[in-house]
């Protein structure tokens, strides 16, 4: 007979779900585990702001694809964490949040630092619950992590009141970790009917001339990104992708057209709107890539394969669907429609058509400042770049105080991490939400799925630093590239002390630009240049704050060497870069509302 409080069994469970890191801040209800957590075997991070540590939670799962955890206690701390586990919601990322509650004599009574924590994360989280007794963890832990990995995933919340924790239970045995199912809970296609779906699916790929293949969220692991390049192999077409989906593809792929949407390639909303087939895999059509729905790909037949079968028909009706994940889905539709006789009009006519939606994506790369003749530098007058000179030797130059163009900026990262010995391959990078994220998304080479931790669907401002301590504490060896916006870092930057205190192998790398600039940059075109509570009157010095946290800090206009700072070897600890870039940037393409993708505005 095993007898425990509640906060051991939760320990214990953590332990034996193979939890090695937690992130959070201590408070009187939760101060029970927190007692129980220093005697164990798991590394605790102390956060300067519960958000920030559901941010961290984050950057470990969305680089493992496995469930993290993040602790707050009662009232003001849980519901600090809420704005993570929204994120988490939106972007589909398994985390298992655990709050402490106030006594349950308490509950109702409008007691020190109670909130209806459970009420209030309902509809933001995949389950939530509150558990009542030290029993009902036995249940309540490995059901949350199961639940958080299996199918689609998302977080699930415990809010575990403090009597809870400190009461004693007896048990026969400890309980089975949760598992990880990656079908699909409900109305899931199997056996006969997936069979007959991807027949279909393999059909309707072969009849196709001008067929496209759009990834999602869904499709970043490795595992989906594999039957992604086994389907290409045998069938090769165009690729683009959402903003989450961004990885599963390399940016080297002969295929790869680029990210569609507001901000998205030219080629690959073009790409969309001619097309005759959209295959959609672990994509949901959210309306930043869509644009007006009717005119994001007029005259195609859609293929949907999702996890969730709620996503299939809720934005653009399907012609077949299959409820699967793309991890399963992907390598039948490729063995499929192997096995099909190829015509050679079919191969001659989709070869065509691949080469031209292909040509535009490099043609419009190729007109970024920076390639071939063109100028590296923004709005302050560009400079051209010297003959046989790279993007990136240019940004180094002895024109190093004047302001760069930021897609520039962005692009040579990986060629001056480079040089410093760092493989870019290994880079992981995060970003913050505003016109930064946009050109990242846009410039940066990502080549692996996962190399990229951004928010999407929900936007939200400050998760580029904890995430990037949470990548780093899930991949040690690795550097980690957080770019951010003199905006955005703001809303974490107390959490420089976290990085500082861990040490960790990140390197934040903040554009100024005096604004908050995907405001300002709306404002431009939609409200006649009133630019109303987006322009910064006084500008902290950030190279001052981040060295007063203890970070070796540079300046990308005093200093032409700065990245030989920014990067150091595997285990150099931190890094802080500002580099100034002109208010007057915008990011282009940009499709104003009320208008389909195809009419952007492209400079």
């Amino acid at each position: 007979m095993i007898e425990a409080t509640g906060a051991r069994i939760i320990v214990q469970l953590l332990e034996r779900q193979g939890i090695t890191t937690a992130a959070g801040i201590p408070g009187g209800s939760i101060l029970p585990l927190y007692d129980e957590l220093s005697r164990s075997s798991i590394t605790h991070v102390l956060v300067r702001h519960e958000q920030a540590a559901g941010f961290i939670a984050q950057g470990i799962a969305r680089t493992t694809g496995l469930p993290a955890v993040c602790l707050a206690t009662s009232g003001p701390g849980a519901m600090n964490l809420l704005t993570a586990i929204a994120d988490a919601r939106s972007d589909s990322v398994p985390l298992v949040a655990i709050t402490g509650q106030v006594n349950s004599s308490l509950i109702g009574t409008d007691a020190f630092q109670e909130a209806d924590t459970f009420g209030l994360s309902f509809p933001i989280t995949k389950h939530s619950v509150m558990v009542k007794s030290p029993e009902e963890l036995l249940q309540a832990i490995p059901q949350a992590f199961e639940i958080a990995a299996s199918g689609r995933p998302g977080p699930v919340l415990i809010d575990v009141p403090r009597d809870v924790q400190t009461a004693v239970c007896r048990f026969d045995s400890w309980p089975e970790p949760g598992k990880r199912y990656r079908r699909a809970a409900r109305f899931r296609s199997e056996g006969a009917e997936f069979a007959r779906k991807i027949d279909a699916f393999a059909c309707a790929l072969h009849e196709s001339s001008r067929p496209v293949l759009y990834a999602g969220g869904g499709c970043n692991s490795p595992e989906a990104a594999a039957g992604i390049a086994a389907l290409l192999e045998v069938f090769p077409m165009p690729v683009v992708s959402s903003l989450m989906g961004i990885g599963c593809v390399p940016e080297s792929h002969p295929v790869w057209c680029g990210m569609v949407g507001m901000h998205g390639c030219a080629a690959a909303n073009r790409a969309m709107y001619d097309s005759d087939l959209v295959l959609a895999a672990g994509v949901r059509f959210d309306d930043r890539a869509t644009g007006i729905v009717r005119e994001f790909c007029p005259d195609a037949q859609i293929l949907h394969i999702d996890i969730d079968a709620a996503e299939v028909n809720k934005i653009l009706p399907a012609s077949i669907s299959v409820i699967a994940d793309c991890e399963s889905a992907l390598p039948a539709l490729a063995q499929r429609v192997r096995e099909y006789a190829e015509t050679e009009s079919g191969r001659s006519a989709r070869s065509h058509w691949l080469a031209s939606a292909a040509g535009s994506y490099r043609s419009e790369r190729a007109r970024v400042p920076g390639t071939s003749a063109c100028g590296v530098y923004g709005k302050h007058g560009p400079v051209p770049a010297a003959a046989g000179s790279t993007a990136s030797e240019s940004v180094v130059s002895e024109n190093a105080g004047r302001l760069p163009d930021p897609r520039v900026f962005i692009a040579s990262v990986p060629e001056l991490a480079g040089r410093a010995g760092i493989c870019a391959s290994d880079i992981i990078v995060t970003t913050d939400v505003g016109q930064h994220q946009m050109w990242t998304a846009q410039y940066y080479p990502v080549e692996k799925p996962r190399q990229l931790l951004t928010s999407g669907s929900l936007g939200t401002m400050g998760f580029g630093l904890p995430a990037a301590i949470g990548a780093a504490l899930a991949n040690p060896g690795k550097r980690v590239i957080c770019f951010s916006g003199d905006g955005s870092i703001m809303m974490n930057v107390q959490e420089l002390a976290t990085l500082a205190e861990q040490g960790l192998d990140v390197t934040v790398i903040v554009l100024e630009n005096g604004s908050l600039g995907m405001v300002r940059q709306q404002q431009e075109f939609l409200f006649a240049k009133n630019y109303s509570a987006c322009l910064f009157s006084k500008q902290p010095d950030l190279v001052r704050i981040a060295s007063g946290f203890g970070i070796p800090a540079a300046d990308v206009q005093s200093d032409p060497l700065w990245y030989e700072k920014a990067f150091p070897a595997a285990g150099g600890g931190p890094r802080f870069v500002r580099c100034r870039i002109s208010r007057d940037e915008n990011v282009y393409p940009f499709v104003p509302a009320g208008k389909p993708n195809i009419d952007a505005i492209l400079n």
